[in-house]
């Protein structure tokens, strides 16, 4: 469990993310002290701190709560295992466990290889690793003692434990149990009685009601054989085959159909097993091959808490962006949440599409720069207080990595997420608020209640379980500021509704960039597999680069059949630091058929120089046109931009060789974001910014600027076009 003092004194989560009328939503709340927690609904409008900007917005909202609720504190177990009934050892005169294991970290800490104990952990024994070595760990007696073999880091070993009546022993080959290469060591003083009342296994932890002493590393292949006393043989009484179906969250007995091991806080599959030979690089066609399962002691696929809030989204409920405040007196928290259009809801004409898949790769990613300045502004501005560099709790992102150093490939909704909250800082932006994601995404809603545009809101997920019919009822559709995780189903979905005569104004920057996988049987999981190149923090495992969730090849959009510019019209093509620039018109945004889009703006004018996100609307992640890549024939370049500063470079796959692309040369490229617009011959409009800054300067002057009058410009043509 982690510590307690990690943990604030007041959090939850939420599951669904969304709702429509008649819905149900469940707030799971952790309370230091069980104190008792009040709770009130509120719509998030402006979720920026920064004195300098519009302010926090919200209004209340009528959800029907009750004026208190009993809450309890809920503890946090991190670490993956698997855990099964096996049977019963009691009659076995020997007892023997063979498995390949490969550990990817040795710390002072004992990780557990695997136990053979009873239900509760109370009884039975541990073989783990601590320091690289193996010890015997006799179960509700503390008991551990070195057994003077090791297990080497990162390589395969098999290891043999035979427990008989006169003793205990341990045998540790290298790569396979054939080879010649073994070291042995007997115990006379543990035998098979030892076992007594073991009739489950737990591989790679203790199980204790949750996983205990969890390991970091892979294993392969576990069996188990025992010697009845009325038979000198060996019989295999239970085993395991890794190599089945990874999209499964457990594996199946093959001595006994139905009997199963449950795999909790989702273990990473898909990876290769000691058998990998090269040969194969997807799973499904080589099972054999990838008959491994990587198990990390950080692992976390769901909290498990129980319902603290249970809460009915009425009928007649506007869709919108809302949270749950809760208070327990001690601390607060603000729990976002969405209402979506019901069955009877009758639909606005725009719908703002939530990037909550981005939100979740990004799910407490501790990026190691809250200490100093960026702490001190988040307390002057009463900005969120909780940082993942802080608290560790609730599991990392997948652009952290795991205590062994590999990459993190899954996230879940299932758990606090300390970045998805109002008024979270990412960055100390000199020039502005340095927000990302959940909070940078509200000044785009900010933007929209000043205006006066009515809009309904819609999640990625309930994008990926609708597919087009989401999309179709509205005549414009507006992303995020960073819609970068998509499923081939949104993806499709979005082309399919701009070829249908709908108008998609993407407003943002690397948008449309990875490939996550997803299984319906888990909607709160989301995996990333960073395969042939791209911006990576990490990369994949040369032969793991297809998902375990859906069986899919992961990796760029752009390796995937879908580029970004087959989308939006613009995909990613640099990065810098969290800076912002200008841009410019071209020569054909004068055209008459584009004027329109630059009403009331003055032709000289630098187009944001300016905003909340890095001084200036063009910045840190830039994204343009490319015909070759997809961009339609019909969108036209009508502004880029200039005068980024030297931290910006183009992306890695966008080269063939250093400042030597891989396309063909395009009218405004190298180090520039291009706003493009057009309109297709079905009807269908694009409009795109290619630019993460680009909402953060929409309040600039009151909401009185060229960002702001721009966009507007556009949405009102969409709208009167229809």
């Amino acid at each position: 469990m982690v510590s307690r003092t990690e943990i604030p004194e007041l959090v939850g989560y939420v599951a669904p993310l969304s709702a429509a009328p008649g819905g149900v939503l469940e707030f799971k709340v952790s309370s230091r002290g069980y104190r008792p927690v009040t709770a009130k609904a509120l719509r998030l409008i402006c979720c920026d701190p920064n004195p300098a900007g519009p302010g926090v917005r919200v209004e209340g909202a009528d959800f029907d709560l009750a004026e208190e609720y009993p809450a309890v504190e809920q503890p946090v177990y991190l670490g993956s295992c698997a855990f099964g009934p096996i049977p019963d050892l009691n009659d076995s005169e020997a007892v023997k466990i063979g498995l390949m294991v490969m550990p990817t970290l040795h710390s002072r800490v004992a990780q557990t290889v695997f136990s053979l104990q009873n239900a509760e952990g109370t009884a039975g024994v541990a073989i783990v690793v601590r320091g690289g070595v193996l010890f015997l760990q006799k179960l509700g007696a503390d008991d551990a003692f070195e057994l003077g073999l090791g297990l080497p880091l990162n390589e395969w070993s098999h290891l043999e434990v035979n427990f008989d009546p006169d003793g205990f022993s341990v045998v540790v080959s290298r790569g396979s149990p054939r080879e010649d290469e073994r070291k042995r060591a007997s115990f006379p003083h543990v035998t098979s009685r030892t076992l007594a009342g073991a009739d489950h296994i737990c591989l790679a932890a203790v199980w204790r009601g949750h996983p205990t002493q969890t390991f970091n590393g892979a294993l392969e292949g576990p069996i188990i054989s025992a010697k009845r006393p009325e038979t000198s043989a060996w019989e295999v009484i239970a085993g395991w085959n890794f190599g089945g179906d990874a999209r499964e969250t457990w594996v199946e007995d093959e001595t006994e159909k139905g009997r199963r091991l449950s795999l909790i806080n989702m273990p990473m599959r898909a990876v290769r097993s000691s058998a990998w030979s090269g040969r194969n690089q997807d799973w499904k066609q080589a099972p054999y091959e990838y008959a491994a399962i990587r198990f990390h002691s950080d692992d976390l696929s769901d909290c498990g808490w129980e319902t603290t809030i249970r809460m009915d989204v009425p009928e007649g409920m506007p869709s919108g962006v809302y949270g749950l405040e809760i208070d327990n007196g001690a601390g607060k928290d603000t729990i976002p949440f969405y209402v979506i259009p019901g069955e009877k809801t009758k639909r606005k004409r725009i719908v703002f599409l939530a990037p909550t898949f981005t939100y979740m790769a990004y799910a407490n990613f501790a990026r190691g720069n809250f200490a100093g300045e960026l702490a001190e502004r988040a307390a002057a501005w009463n900005a969120y207080p909780h940082n993942p560099d802080e608290v560790g709790a609730y599991g990392y992102s997948i652009y952290s990595r795991h205590p062994d150093g590999t990459g993190v490939t899954l996230s879940s909704r299932l758990r606090p997420i300390l970045t998805m909250r109002p008024n979270y800082l990412v960055y100390f932006d000199a020039n502005g608020s340095g927000m990302r994601h959940f909070p940078a995404d509200s000044h785009l809603t900010d933007w929209l209640e000043e205006k006066g545009f009515a809009f309904d809101v819609i999640t990625d997920e309930d994008l990926d379980r609708d597919g087009l019919a989401a999309l179709s009822p509205y005549d414009v559709v507006l992303t995020g500021t960073h819609p970068e995780y998509h499923t081939r189903r949104t993806m499709e979905a979005l082309i399919a509704y701009r070829q249908a005569g709908g108008n998609l104004m993407y407003l943002g920057g690397n948008g449309f960039y990875w490939k996550i996988g997803r299984n319906d049987d888990m909607p709160h999981l989301i995996e990333v597999r960073r395969a042939e190149g791209g911006m990576r923090v990490w990369a994949s495992q040369p032969g793991e680069y297809y998902h375990q969730l859906d069986g899919e090849y992961g990796g760029l959009w752009r390796r995937n059949g879908i580029p970004p510019q087959a989308v939006a019209g613009v995909g990613f093509t640099a990065e810098g630091g969290f800076e912002g620039s200008y841009y410019v018109r071209t020569a054909a945004s004068y055209r008459d058929d584009l004027a329109f889009l630059f009403d009331g703006i003055s032709p000289d004018e630098r187009i944001g120089d300016f905003g909340l996100s890095g001084g200036g609307a063009a910045g840190f992640e830039i994204d343009q046109a490319a015909t070759d890549l997809g961009t339609p024939e019909f969108a036209t370049i009508v502004a880029f931009s200039e005068g980024h500063g030297p931290s910006f470079h183009t992306t890695f796959e966008e080269l063939l060789l250093p400042d030597v692309f891989d396309g063909a040369p395009r009218a405004h490229g190298g180090i520039s974001a291009n706003i493009v617009y057009g309109r297709s011959e079905t009807g269908g409009g694009l409009f795109a910014v290619g630019s993460i800054t680009f909402c953060g300067s929409l309040s600039h002057n009151n909401y009185d600027n060229n960002v702001s009058r721009l966009l507007e410009n556009c949405l009102r043509r969409f709208l009167a076009d229809g």
